[in-house]
């Protein structure tokens, strides 16, 4: 056939005697000029642009920026390229009826189609490189354009065509279009004045494109990139090279700030504050204040989510076009009409009959459905976390004006604020991000049951309310599976709690054999949390259950209901419309029940933050309180201040502070000179109306000591507090003198420590952070003086025994300080502040005597004296009394005296006596004090704990293989594979765990479900493709179907229980693997590997493996066998599918092969950032009264905001890169989509199995992006189960011995009597030995002491006893027996020891002394009263059966120390080890231990490794050890002979 542009079949179509402009060939090739005029200017621009471009690096995003009607424009380009393919579709059907080709019906409207996507590329660029000039092409482009379609238009409305004719409505439209783009076209010109106008207007781009440091661009995008995420691309690629880090992604746009939010939503609160001022019943609503903030995005999400449900009904209907098109071609086989050419106008109908045309609909519209659904997920995301930054800011904001009371009264608990930040800012997050369902759901079920009852009539009812009737159940399951999580969740707790007390108590437990005992008492819990985690999993599985099997009981009901009442029969296109309806129908009605629980949730969570914010507040009448409600609000009144426009030049807390110094008060005339403060007639309280404080009046001089004495709780320290204006003012008044009024001005920016004071509270804080940033305390650093601070407070041995000296992290989640090195931190934090005003609480209360005194002399003498700053010192030390200036002696609640101490002396003699006999007495203590040394023993307890930090501190991360690989060679080959390799080796280590009968059920079970649910639609397309005349085989259809459906039911429960169950055993197996192999681990295990490390594995991961492992692989199983079953299908229904799947296939590869590694980096940034941030809360409402008296609001505020906005920056970026992958996986299912429709067009008319083919290309859509979200998840979810068995491969202790039971006496060691012969020992076989060669023979019943310079070996010996160590050399042997053969668990067992700390675990104090409980009470009540603690026990409620808390906590250490030395006595033993056993208790106690040991165990052979040489002066034998060598062995006199050994140097220098 000849190919002509008018066609070549009518020689009347080249004739214009009518004109040229009847002529229709003519005016079609008259629309073709506009067109190939913009491609001729455009391209040569946009081909020099991108050449120069790439010459040059890409354009930054500093230029970009929307030219007027920009939204717009895309939006009209977006419709215009949609009716030019509707154009191109409408000419190529019409002519398909020709006889010969007529190109002009459609070549113009391919070109037009090819112009319009030009002329959008060419906008971007011009926009991009910000060009405004060159838009002229395009405004003369939509001119012309115009124009030509509007003649055409005219012309057919000359020939009289009319609405009905396709052709005519489709050019109505794009001269409608033509007109609109030419309108934004000329907005542009008028705005931006760059023709006709001698001044263009200068624009720049919005402030947050300038920071290069904002990398979020989703808000400043074009429409296009704005719908499909490409700009994330460079982000997602980018994470294969390198990992994602905070710098990666940046900082937050404006818009997006906890700060900008958080004005808008207090403006909001404020005004519903206002409204309800003078209802005193009625609260503010934060719902309307949040709809007052949040509507807007709320409302714009919903509208998308509507448009997406209506399109989602598109797919039912082309489905049953397409299908109905097929039996229709089937049933009548008659032959196109040919059609002359004046008839080539088609009417829609027709247009919409064709099946192809139905083919590209379906693809349009799943994928605008798809591009909508996405939008309206993004949006209400980032409202969602909008709202928790304001909410954040707000409860912040709320806890720093929260009145002392409330915190120390009880009525908000940190426990209740912790809760609010962490759960109920994420409740209401989590409802923002659902509820656009709350209203969209309704309409969509409607519309289904409406579409549905067209289809298939009365019948069709009767499935919906098969729906209906069992959405209850699913929302019965909800609340169970929440109540099941909490249950389950109390269980871990109190699991978790023994398992730490084990953990930290593991040495003893070793010690004296006891490891089983309490791994019996884990293993209760855990099976207690089981039985939970059992209905849990039992719970999770009916709901996956009822999601599947809903849908398939409804298509049941519905088929045999129509079956067996209607006459007809059941079409092809009905019923694959129909199931694709009920597809549609489930998820609403599933997703329902998750809804209503989380409104639910959110309605109790603002309950609970409403309370909070209307709960008390500090009042703010002391008027040192110069802004005691630092607040924001005080920013929108500032002039100039635009919630927007903040200057980014200066930290953000510069600008808060600027707009607060506006604010705050002007200082009050001077009073006195020479007073810094004065309280007159105060009556204070805290909270409850009852004075604590009454009648003080004092005085406080400038620049001189004061201090306050008085017994134990007379109201000192509630005296401060009520200075700093903490407690309620009842009456009175505090004045404080304005100090800082003749400072030179040098001093200026100083200013704002005006009011600050310096304050040490009693309970030491410390931040989460360097020790230098907790000194320093947002002070500048000056080194000289940061030098005399540390030293005066003794810090520098502390700092140095640090793995990285003052950078060292301390506080809660850093390193443990002991009492008295936290107190040291904050007296210094006090000192070095440049405050006139320093408050120091009882600063000597957890000092030994050398410290104090230290600290008096340097500190407080020196330091603050010389610089004249005015202290007030709360102390119990009277010994420091003559160095005060001034004296306050309170007395309950009173004022006794003040004065100076002369005063006090001639005027009250009776205190003064009595302050003088409590004096001496202090000094006797100090005299037994000088012996023993706090401070080194603090320090030896940190040096402990950090030793083994050092030599692992990599441990933290356990991925070894991929470490070693990654330094091996640092090619981004390597880095890459390993990045993106599923741990497959994990998985199957984690499957098999679960034992290989349940796996193999349920891969099976799996298989045969998914197999029945095909054989269900399979048999449903033979049932439907039926001829009439087969009617009589209806039952046995109906049959089959009803037993498949049945089938597939009973499938659905038994796969979702199996996957469960084995969930759950091999949660179960891991976990006490892991717990035995811990438990059995040699004690240098415990030393090298923190505890919190070793916890986590027990704590989160083992939550992850219980709880998250399970579902994620139920739901990657389901949703790759969908997947894949619904490829089966299509190809068997048309195998040309095939081969469009290669490209397909290769695509999904890459996406997902990309996705997971960027999504497993930005989940672990937002989990790392979401911890800060929790902490930072807690360590605030903790350190409240201190960040008040120190003023330092404003920049924890700041912090606060910072914090916030770095862990929303990465949610945002975590759930756009979930977009992302959603986009693009549901393009790849529109595709298939696509593909399958066309290809079984082309294949020709098996009705049934097209519309099969069709149905299962609809699901895969749903399910693709879910194959590759759960593979995500399960990567990262595995990492728990390779650190758990990271674990699982470590050496145990040798616990068998090579004599059985048999051989060892009963009574064994019944003597005593110790050898040592030549014994050689070391920690590990890769160590140098610690002891070297030791030779050694102990009497039986003989006292032997043993000494020796820290680090000598002394401590290993005692391990040896006891085989904790590896005796590589020599033997130790008792009693006859070479302890080497003895099994591990008899030799402890027969030993006893008493360690340096005293170990207690929570329980009662009979199971304290005797865990296994062989002993009789009487043996019990003789083993206390040997130790002295008898009475006290009688004294305690329940006796032997009092409580002891955890760890011990409710008795003195000294205390402890004698329990532990009851313990050792109730075991029988006849050899005790005593191992530094007084280092850590006072001297009474330590007199009381010597008595006993000499009194109760003088038939025993006891081991004292001593800590102070003079305990052992007594000692039948004293062996002395140097670096690992028994340097001399014999009786203490005799080693005191000689002069120079090593015994008599010790002695010497511990005297």
């Amino acid at each position: 056939m000849k190919l002509a542009f008018c066609g070549n079949d009518n020689p009347a179509a080249y004739n214009i005697s009518a004109g040229v402009l009847r002529n229709v060939c003519f005016v079609d090739a008259l629309n073709l000029v506009p067109h190939v005029f913009l491609l001729f200017i455009t391209f040569p621009i946009l081909f020099i642009g991108w050449g120069s471009q790439s010459s040059k690096v890409q354009i930054h995003h500093n230029t970009w920026l929307h030219f007027p009607g920009h939204n717009l424009r895309w939006i009209l380009t977006f419709t215009l390229l949609f009716v030019h393919v509707c154009e191109i579709a409408e000419g190529i059907v019409s002519d398909a009826q020709m006889k010969s080709r007529h190109l002009h019906l459609f070549l113009p409207a391919i070109i037009g189609f090819v112009a319009a996507t030009t002329s959008i590329v060419y906008y971007h660029n011009i926009e991009t490189s910000n060009f405004p000039k060159l838009l002229l092409a395009l405004f003369l482009y939509w001119v012309m354009a115009f124009v030509a379609k509007t003649i055409k238009l005219v012309r057919y409305c000359q020939e009289g065509v009319t609405f009905s004719q396709l052709r005519f409505c489709i050019t109505g439209i794009m001269v409608i279009l033509y007109g609109l783009l030419m309108a934004v076209e000329i907005n542009v010109i008028r705005v931006r004045r760059y023709v006709f106008s001698m001044n263009p207007q200068k624009v720049k781009p919005p402030e947050d494109l300038q920071d290069l440091g904002v990398r979020f661009l989703q808000p400043f995008v074009n429409l296009l990139s704005k719908a499909t995420y490409w700009w994330m691309n460079t982000l997602i690629i980018s994470a294969h090279k390198k990992p994602i880090d905070l710098k990666a992604i940046g900082k937050l746009p404006i818009a997006m700030r906890a700060l900008t939010n958080y004005v808008c939503l207090k403006e909001a609160y404020e005004e519903q504050k206002k409204k309800v001022a003078n209802q005193p019943n009625r609260n503010p609503s934060i719902w309307l204040a949040m709809y007052r903030a949040f509507g807007r995005p709320i409302l714009l999400s919903s509208t998308f989510r509507y448009l997406a449900d209506l399109l989602g009904f598109a797919g039912p209907l082309c489905i049953s076009g397409i299908v109905q098109g097929f039996q229709n071609t089937s049933q009548d086989n008659t032959t196109t009409i040919e059609k002359d050419q004046s008839d080539s106008y088609l009417s829609s109908q027709d247009f919409l009959g064709n099946a192809y045309v139905l083919a590209v609909l379906l693809f349009l519209a799943l994928i605008l459905q798809r591009t909508f659904l996405q939008a309206s997920y993004y949006v209400t995301t980032e409202t969602g976390i909008n709202l928790r930054g304001a909410l954040l800011a707000m409860i912040y904001n709320k806890i720093l004006r929260l009145s002392t009371s409330n915190l120390s009264m009880g009525e908000m608990t940190l426990g209740q604020i912790n809760n609010l930040v962490a759960i109920e800012t994420n409740q209401l997050m989590w409802f923002l991000f659902l509820c656009p369902n709350l209203w969209a759901m309704p309409v969509q079920i409607i519309m289904g049951v409406i579409l549905l009852y067209n289809l298939l009539g009365e019948s069709a009812l009767v499935g919906a309310a098969v729906i209906v009737l069992l959405a209850p159940i699913q929302y019965f399951i909800a609340t169970k599976l929440a109540e099941a999580q909490k249950s389950t969740l109390d269980y871990s707790t109190e699991r978790l709690k023994k398992t730490n007390e084990i953990l930290k108590g593991i040495k003893l437990l070793k010690l004296y054999a006891w490891e089983h005992i309490f791994c019996t008492s884990v293993e209760e819990t855990r099976m207690k949390e089981f039985t939970s985690l059992k209905t849990f999993a039992l719970y999770t599985s009916l709901s996956i259950f009822m999601n599947a099997a809903i849908p398939m009981a409804a298509v049941l009901a519905t088929f045999v209901t129509y079956a067996y009442t209607t006459d007809k029969k059941l079409q092809p296109a009905q019923a694959f419309a129909s199931l694709s309806l009920f597809h549609i129908l489930v998820t609403p009605l599933f997703l329902l029940s998750t809804v209503v629980r989380f409104a639910v949730k959110a309605i109790i969570s603002v309950q609970k933050l409403n309370e909070f914010l209307l709960s008390d507040e500090i009042g703010g009448d002391s008027w040192r309180d110069g802004c005691s409600s630092v607040a924001y609000e005080s920013c929108k009144k500032h002039t100039g201040f635009h919630s927007k426009a903040i200057n980014r030049k200066q930290p953000l807390r510069y600008q808060l502070e600027s707009y607060e110094q506006s604010s705050r008060r002007q200082p009050r005339p001077l009073e006195i000179d020479d007073i810094a403060i004065k309280v007159t007639n105060g009556y204070f309280s805290w909270g409850s109306g009852l004075a604590t404080l009454s009648n003080i009046n004092i005085r406080i001089p400038t620049g001189q000591m004061t201090m306050i004495v008085g017994q134990v709780g007379c109201g000192k320290s509630s005296l401060l507090l009520a200075i700093l204006g903490e407690m309620q003012t009842l009456e009175g008044k505090v004045h404080w003198s304005n100090v800082n009024e003749n400072e030179p001005s040098l001093e200026a920016p100083r200013s704002r420590n005006r009011y600050s004071v310096a304050y040490a509270a009693q309970k030491p804080w410390l931040l989460n952070a360097t020790v230098e940033e907790n000194i320093t305390c947002g002070s500048p650093f000056n080194k000289q003086r940061y030098k005399t601070v540390t030293d005066a407070c003794s810090l520098q041995p502390d700092i140095d025994l640090l793995p990285f000296g003052d950078q060292t992290e301390i506080g809660e989640r850093g390193i443990n300080l002991s009492g008295g090195q936290r107190q040291r931190i904050c007296v210094a934090r006090a000192l070095y502040q440049n405050t006139n005003v320093v408050f120091l609480d009882d600063p000597f209360s957890a000092l030994d005597i050398h410290l104090s005194d230290h600290l008096m002399q340097e500190g407080i003498l020196k330091f603050l004296q010389e610089d004249k700053r005015t202290l007030v010192l709360v102390t119990h030390k009277l010994q420091y009394l003559p160095h005060a200036d001034w004296i306050i002696a309170m007395k309950d609640g009173m004022v006794l005296r003040e004065g100076t101490l002369k005063d006090i002396q001639n005027k009250d003699v009776e205190l003064y006596e009595h302050w003088k006999t409590l004096m001496n007495r202090q000094d006797q203590e100090l005299e037994k004090d000088m012996e023993a040394d706090q401070t080194s023993l603090e320090r030896k307890t940190l040096r402990r704990a950090m030793y083994p930090r050092e030599s692992k501190a990599q441990l933290e991360d356990e991925d070894e293989e991929e470490e070693e690989e990654e330094d091996e060679d640092d090619n981004m080959s390597t880095v890459m594979r390993l990045r993106t390799k599923m741990p497959w080796k994990t998985c199957w280590r984690y499957l098999t765990s679960g034992g290989f009968f349940l796996l193999f059920l349920m891969i099976f079970s799996k298989l045969l479900k998914h197999s029945v649910i095909v054989a269900i639609d399979y048999w449903l397309a033979r049932w439907t493709s039926l001829d009439e005349k087969h009617k009589t085989d209806e039952t046995y259809y109906v049959a089959g179907f009803s037993l498949l459906c049945g089938a597939g039911i009973v499938l659905c429960l038994i796969t979702s229980l199996t996957v469960e169950w084995m969930g759950l055993t091999a949660a179960k197996n891991l976990h006490h693997n892991l717990l035995n192999k811990i438990i059995l681990g040699p004690i240098r295990f415990f030393d090298m590997t923190p505890l919190g490390l070793i916890l986590n594995r027990f704590s989160a991961d083992t939550n992850i493996i219980d709880q998250h492992i399970p579902p994620t692989l139920e739901s990657l199983t389901r949703s790759t066998l969908l997947c894949l079953s619904a490829i089966g299908i299509i190809s068997y229904a048309t195998p040309w599918f095939l081969v469009a799947l290669v490209p397909l296939g290769i695509a999904f590869y890459f996406i997902q092969k990309y996705f997971r590694v960027a999504s497993k980096d930005l989940q672990e940034l937002d989990d790392s950032t979401q911890l800060p941030l929790l902490c930072h809360f807690s360590e605030t409402a903790e350190g409240l009264t201190t960040i008040r008296a120190f003023r330092h609001e404003a920049r924890f505020k700041q912090r606060m905001l910072e914090l916030t906005d770095t862990n929303n920056i990465a949610y945002l970026f975590l759930s756009a890169a979930n977009r992302w992958l959603e986009v693009r996986t549901d393009y790849l299912g529109a595709c298939i989509v696509l593909t399958a429709a066309v290809a079984s067009i082309k294949e020709g008319p098996k009705s049934g199995f097209v519309g099969l083919g069709l149905l299962y290309a609809l699901t895969i859509t749903n399910y693709l992006n879910w194959v590759v979200r759960n593979l995500a998840d399960l990567e990262v979810q595995m990492g728990a189960v390779k650190k758990v068995n990271s674990f699982l491969n470590m050496e145990s202790e040798n616990y068998d011995g090579t004599l059985d039971a048999s051989q060892i006496p009963k009574d064994w060691p019944q003597e005593g009597e110790i050898k040592i012969e030549d014994l050689c020992v070391r920690y590990e076989n890769n160590l140098k030995p610690v002891l070297k060669h030791v030779k050694a023979y102990i009497k039986p019943g003989q006292k032997v002491g043993i000494c020796g310079r820290t680090g000598s070996g002394k401590s290993s010996l005692s391990l040896a006893f006891f085989r904790m160590v590896d005796i590589f050399d020599g033997r130790i042997v008792i009693d006859g027996i070479d302890i080497s053969k003895l099994p591990l668990h008899t030799l402890r067992s027969r030993l006893s020891i008493i360690l340096q700390d005293p170990v207690l675990f929570s329980g009662s104090i009979r199971f304290n002394l005797d865990p296994e409980c062989k002993c009789t009470d009487d043996r019990l009540w003789e083993a206390l009263e040997i130790a002295q603690l008898k009475n006290m026990v009688k004294s305690l409620p329940g006796g032997l059966d009092a409580m002891v808390t955890e760890g011990g906590e409710n008795f003195s250490v000294g205390q402890r120390q004698l329990f532990c030395l009851a313990r050792a006595f109730v075991r029988k033993s006849s050899i005790l080890i005593m191992d530094e056993a007084t280092a850590s208790i006072d001297m009474a106690t330590e007199n009381i231990l010597q008595k006993v040991v000499m009194t109760a165990f003088a038939d025993r052979t006891v081991v004292t490794i001593a800590h102070r040489v003079s305990q052992i002066l007594d000692a039948g034998i004293v062996l002395v050890f140097s670096d690992g060598i028994l340097a001399e062995c014999d009786t203490a006199s005799n080693l005191l002979l000689k002069e120079d050994g090593l015994f008599t140097t010790l002695v010497k220098t511990h005297k």
